[in-house]
């Protein structure tokens, strides 16, 4: 099936022989990344698993993810049935519709696949590179955790690519409508496993620690805290498949942006190259991962960043010479798009917006380890406020947060407004090469994911290792070592995912805008024809506009709440748990009897499945009371309220938490008092504020910002088809808006009367048990 969409001259679109080959070429090179990620798969389990008690324990993580992860797919699986039949009554051709709600499963599916996959590898990974600490040393330890997170790299380019190659293949000229159902479907999974897998992990955490660590003062990983395996758990449910999905729904959906603005702009050749550039990035994340070699008395951190900007920079010079082999070198020979109304050069100006894509990765990389990494001053300055108690530790990450959110913010927005500049005055050149800046910041994909998986997986071994007490000595500090690389990495790669969503949620935003102005155009109206209260006025002091922004801006903050609330809920609950278990067995603290470990798991898992509605909700349904409720301009205003606070609130989260974190392994590295010291106990403290800000609420926001701008463009025909023409009807248009606003207000309210349930239940039983 085959269709027009049309470019800004009305021309449609459709691919040639050479074009169509080329798309062919990108989705077998899809399925050489599916089976390079089958290779590395094979390699990571051919390793060894280490004593019997080491399996043992490692059985118990494996069973606890899967059982989450399989109760987390059923409860997803109602949205995802609700948000199917919901797509396929959007206006438009029947066959965009079914192919639309198609491919909105198979991007949900996708996105489901690449977390499970991560969260299994990840739970069979963890006891090898335990062993291998003990038995091998660095570089075969260091292998098999990088090796493990290749897997899942290769997993992500491989079904990103042959998600959208497919859709290009099937659909040509229409593909980029059918494209926005597999990035929605993709996002929407991807922002509730990040949320449900945010819960859990951080829950389990945050109540270890506090019972374990502060009242207890035995080690973070004892096996006599009941918390231990269900934060071990957590690691894969949140790090690994929470994570491994969002990389996967930004890497789906900034396809999605190029693709929807490439057409428009350059034409077939825009629906083929953005393609191109990522399966470049497919081929480099291989060499990358391959790179990725321990030397003799180099720290992991550098091991890793080598393999990265050599895999960044040699995607870079291929992207270049792609685009000057594939591109034509004026715009009247392009096949479609804005044809003679641009006299740039489209080689050079691809080039560009690839190259400042590749450049940001990098950038992001280093400000995020500088912020977070327990080898510079910043990090080392919050652990040096241990010395004086837990507020000045809060203070300090809190003071660090906000710093570091204003210097990344202006590093997003130095790159967004480089490839503006390169569009040469012609918008919509220039949103697509914002887009190309993101297809180009996918060429590093496969390796942020391999360092991201790498973190939980160290985390781990570590804790394995410390609960079995089989791994003493040098392989023991090396799996510190390990853990506090990958508290490092996992920074690192939220901080380049944040940036991701940043480019992509731009680029949707253009094509909001594009979809707008097309639908004007089909009821033979222009964006001047809009009523003032509806307008794209270019000033931001036109009310809606400004109410708009406001709201945008406040979604993000309320979102942040609730899912920091959902944390410090569940986590009371497991604190309780844990308590009792020590007061009422006394032979767990003398380690002749063993917890329950199945309590804890249960009570995290029903607790984080029950918070996924509240976030889901409030993210469909927000942009849907304001773009039907107060018209198109102030949805405009929305989606930009929400990018510029989500950026800012991201990175504040998650760089304030990984330092937290990592002055916490300072400390217990022996410096400012070791374990066991009042310094300990008050990053201990700071640790458990930072867990729910860098594991839950910060990355969680990256899906939230292409939901939101995903709804926005897919019900966009429907507000310009209420609003004007002969089919306006304000009635049903603003009874959509106060019904969506009703859901949203209803789910809120349930939230919190369920925090202050769970808390008067706990207690009670708290003071009738003492």
């Amino acid at each position: 099936m085959t269709g027009p969409v049309y470019a800004v001259d009305g021309q449609a679109i459709s691919l040639s022989g050479g074009n169509l080959s080329y798309v062919i070429v990108v989705a077998l090179i899809a399925i050489a990344a599916l089976v390079m990620a089958a290779l590395f798969r094979r390699e990571v389990l051919a390793a060894g698993e280490g004593t019997e008690n080491m399996q043992r324990i490692a059985h118990a993580v494996q069973e606890g993810a899967s059982a989450y992860l399989n109760r987390q797919f059923k409860t997803l699986s109602v949205f995802a049935a609700l948000a199917f039949a919901l797509l396929f009554l959007l206006p438009g051709d029947a066959g965009v519709r079914i192919g639309r709600s198609i491919f909105f499963l198979v991007g949900a599916a996708f996105s489901a696949a690449v977390g499970y996959l991560g969260m299994w590898l990840a739970t069979r990974a963890n006891v090898r590179v335990a062993a291998a600490s003990r038995d091998n040393g660095r570089e075969p330890a260091m292998r098999i955790a990088f090796r493990t997170g290749g897997v899942v790299g290769m997993a992500t380019v491989g079904l990103g690519l042959l998600g959208a190659a497919s859709v290009v293949l099937l659909y040509e000229g229409d593909a980029p409508s059918v494209l926005e159902g597999f990035g929605f479907g993709a996002a929407l999974l991807a922002m509730f496993m990040r949320v449900g897998g945010g819960i859990f992990t951080k829950a389990a955490d945050v109540g270890a620690d506090l019972v374990g660590k502060v009242e207890q003062g035995i080690p973070e990983d004892d096996p006599r805290n009941a918390a231990t395996i269900a934060d071990n758990v957590g690691d894969n449910v949140g790090d690994c498949a929470g994570m491994a999905a969002d990389l996967f729904e930004s890497y789906a959906v900034t396809l999605v942006a190029a693709l929807i603005l490439g057409s428009a702009a350059f034409g077939a050749e825009g629906l083929v190259f953005p393609l191109i550039v990522p399966a470049i990035g497919a081929l480099t994340a291989v060499l990358g991962i391959f790179l990725t070699r321990a030397r003799e008395g180099e720290s992991g951190l550098k091991t890793i960043n080598r393999a990265f900007f050599l895999s960044a920079a040699i995607a870079a010079v291929l992207s270049t010479i792609a685009a000057f082999a594939y591109l034509p070198g004026t715009f009247e020979e392009l096949e479609g798009g804005i044809g003679s109304e641009h006299d740039g050069d489209p080689r050079l100006l691809a080039t560009g917006a690839v190259i400042i894509g590749i450049v940001l990765a990098s950038v992001i990389l280093w400000l995020t380890g500088y912020f977070t990494g327990t080898d510079k001053k910043p990090t080392q300055d919050v652990g040096r406020t241990s010395l004086t108690g837990p507020a000045t530790v809060i203070l300090s990450g809190f003071a660090l947060g906000l710093e570091s959110a204003v210097y990344t913010a202006l590093v997003v927005g130095a790159a967004v407004y480089g490839a503006f500049l390169l569009g040469g005055g012609s918008l919509l050149v220039s949103l697509f090469l914002i887009a190309l800046a993101g297809t180009g910041l996918l060429t590093t994909v496969g390796v942020i994911v391999a360092m991201d998986t790498f973190g939980p997986v160290a985390d781990n071994a570590q804790g394995i290792a410390e609960m079995s007490g089989d791994v003493e000595g040098e392989g023991a500090q090396l799996l510190t070592e390990l853990d506090a690389v990958g508290n490092t990495t996992k920074a690192v790669t939220k901080g380049i995912a944040i940036a991701t969503a940043v480019l992509a949620a731009t680029a949707l935003f253009g094509s909001y805008m594009d979809v707008i102005g097309r639908e004007l155009t089909a009821v033979g109206e222009t964006l001047d024809s809009l009523r003032d209260d509806t307008s794209f006025a270019l000033t931001i002091v036109t009310p809606s506009v400004l109410v708009g922004v406001i709201i945008g801006a406040s979604v993000v903050f309320l979102f942040s709440g609730l899912a920091i609330s959902a944390v410090g809920r569940a986590a009371g609950a497991v604190v309780f748990e844990v308590r009792r278990q020590f007061r009422e067995d006394p032979g767990i603290m003398a380690g002749t009897s063993r917890p329950e470990y199945g309590r804890v798991v249960d009570i995290v898992t029903k607790d984080s499945l029950r918070e996924l509605a509240t976030p889901g909700l409030m993210a469909v349904m927000a942009p849907i009371a304001v773009g039907f409720g107060l018209g198109v301009g102030a949805l405009a205003g929305y989606l930009g309220g929400a990018i510029a606070s989500g950026v800012l609130m991201a990175v504040f989260l998650a760089n304030s938490g990984g330092a937290w974190d990592n002055s916490k392994k300072i400390v217990e590295d022996g410096h400012h008092g070791g374990k066991g010291s009042e310094a300990h106990d008050a990053t201990v403290i700071g640790d458990t504020v930072g867990d729910p800000f860098k594991d839950t609420a910060g990355p969680a926001i990256n899906p939230l910002l292409k939901v939101m701008n995903l709804v926005s463009v897919l019900i966009a025909p429907a507000i310009v088809t209420m609003t004007i023409g002969p089919d306006a009807n304000d009635g049903l248009r603003y009874t959509i808006a106060a019904v969506a606003a009703l859901i949203v207000v209803a789910a809120i309210w349930i939230s919190k009367r369920r925090s202050a349930v769970i808390g008067d239940q706990e207690l009670a039983r708290e003071s009738a048990s003492v």
